[in-house]
């Protein structure tokens, strides 16, 4: 037999993913969920007539979280039945319910509606850590709304921004996912009692042909279970497109993770912006100056990881055979869990990051600078116009010189003498002073500042107000 240091274990638990997130998909979650669902059944069937006693409940309600988890594994493996062995498992504990446990049911009235469950239980958890991100961007945003910096086109210098400004196109692309998971958890319904393949046709037996019973004992366990209803057909299972939607929108939060771990890296490479560095962090084994940006580099590790995995629903709904077929089960215990698991290491690093960015302001103004006067020709050839000049002999002129001193500094390793040589040009009517007048970075940032004000105030705050855990009141502009 191997020790447990001698077995795999996934990374997903060890390294990344919250304790909150694995109890989640934990053992015990989904059995003492089993559990809740076969009381909510007999609950349910009491109600609508059939012969089952308080004691017989309670006696469940009893045991409904301490799983005798020995005795099922030891029957699995005579039965070789998941929900059998835990049927049997629950009415050795609760002898006196045991003839009327999982009465009518088939498996997946355990096993999916547990699954629903656990995609609306874990999608808040989310939901919670996500707002948090928001929370500090949102923060950061206000904070640097005014501080330009350079914007990228190609991943080439292109006009200005603002630091703030930047931080609100992360965000933004959160926010939409955050928005989009709402939506999902909207629509998100029980499977309920549906039968072996979704006829009801054993409930029907039970309850001698009333339907209004057998729909009614359906509508109460979603009550039950905190669902408002149940899909109204289905084979035995709930659609596994249920699945490829939520992990789509899984992969949504992984591409806008991956998007901003991209961004810190090359602002870390360019040291205008640093995600947090402890004090006894090892950036590298050889060479003792790096700092490397690796909880940057985590994120699109993982992110990557999760946009592959969401394929996976997507070819397990399409293959789906009738009313259903078993070639999903062991493909889903992985990826649906691994999705989550994920996305939520994700979240955890993102609000590590974000909840101390470093940002290098004298950098990001030198570099501006270096910069401003190729962005300030435009401005420059508008303001010799209006002294007489020719737009488009100006605009040859301008282009000439731009490209002396862009040659300057890239060939000869000078500085960049843009201005000096338009000053110098007796063909552009503006002297030295009124072309440095063009060099004010401000000029250059356009609605920055009001955009992000705007953002914070039309899609920051009223999100932050759901979902965020913090003191919102004191926090958030309400």
């Amino acid at each position: 037999m191997l020790s447990e240091k001698e077995k795999y274990v996934s990374p997903l638990s060890t390294r990344y993913a919250s304790e909150e997130m694995q109890f989640l998909f934990s053992e015990q979650y989904k059995f003492q969920t089993w559990r809740r669902l076969w009381i909510a059944l007999a609950k349910a069937e009491q109600a609508m007539g059939l012969a089952i006693t308080d004691e017989q409940i309670a006696q469940m309600q009893a045991h409904a979280t301490d799983i005798n988890f020995d005795t099922a594994q030891a029957r699995e493996r005579l039965v070789r039945h998941d929900v059998m062995a835990h049927v049997y498992a629950f009415g050795q504990q609760c002898p006196d319910a045991e003839p009327i446990i999982h009465l009518g049911a088939t498996s997946c009235y355990v096993g999916d509606n547990t699954d629903i469950i656990i995609l609306r239980e874990a999608s808040k958890v989310i939901l919670k850590k996500a707002a948090q991100v928001l929370k500090n961007l949102r923060d950061f945003a206000l904070r640097y709304k005014e501080l330009p910096c350079l914007a990228y086109t190609h991943l080439q210098p292109a006009q200005l921004t603002t630091v703030g400004k930047r931080a609100t196109l992360w965000a933004y692309e959160l926010a939409q996912d955050m928005e989009e998971l709402e939506y999902r958890l909207s629509k998100l319904k029980l499977l309920g009692s549906k039968g072996t393949t979704g006829t009801q046709a054993s409930f029907m037996e039970l309850f001698e042909n009333d339907e209004a019973k057998v729909k009614a004992v359906e509508d109460r366990i979603a009550q039950e279970m905190g669902f408002d209803s149940c899909v109204p057909v289905s084979g035995q299972t709930y659609s596994r497109k249920v699945d490829a939607y939520f992990l789509n929108t899984l992969s949504g939060f992984a591409q806008s993770a991956y998007k901003f771990s991209n961004d810190m890296r090359i602002l870390q490479s360019f040291e205008e912006m640093e995600e947090p560095f402890e004090k006894n962090q090892i950036g590298s084994s050889a060479m003792p100056y790096k700092r490397n940006p690796m909880r940057s580099e985590r994120i699109s590790a993982l992110a990557r990881y999760v946009l592959v995995d969401a394929l996976n629903p997507a070819i397990t709904a399409g293959t789906q055979w009738f009313e259903r077929t078993l070639d999903d089960s062991a493909n889903r215990r992985i990826s649906v869990a691994e999705a989550f698991l994920a996305v939520d290491a994700i979240l955890n690093i993102y609000i590590n990051i974000t909840s101390g960015l470093v940002v290098y302001d004298k950098v990001v103004t030198r570099r501006v600078m270096e910069k401003l006067p190729f962005m300030a020709t435009e401005n420059i050839m508008m303001q010799s116009v209006k002294k007489g000049g020719d737009r488009q002999a100006l605009h040859e002129r301008l282009r000439v010189h731009s490209h002396a001193a862009a040659a300057k500094v890239k060939l000869e390793g000078g500085q960049n003498d843009l201005i000096a040589r338009i000053a110098q040009d007796p063909e552009i009517p503006l002297s030295l002073a009124e072309i440095q007048c063009a060099l004010d970075p401000a000029l250059y940032t356009g609605r920055c500042a009001a955009q992000v004000d705007e953002f914070v105030h039309t899609v920051a705050d009223p999100i932050l107000l759901k979902y965020y855990q913090g003191d919102v009141s004191t926090e958030l502009n309400v």
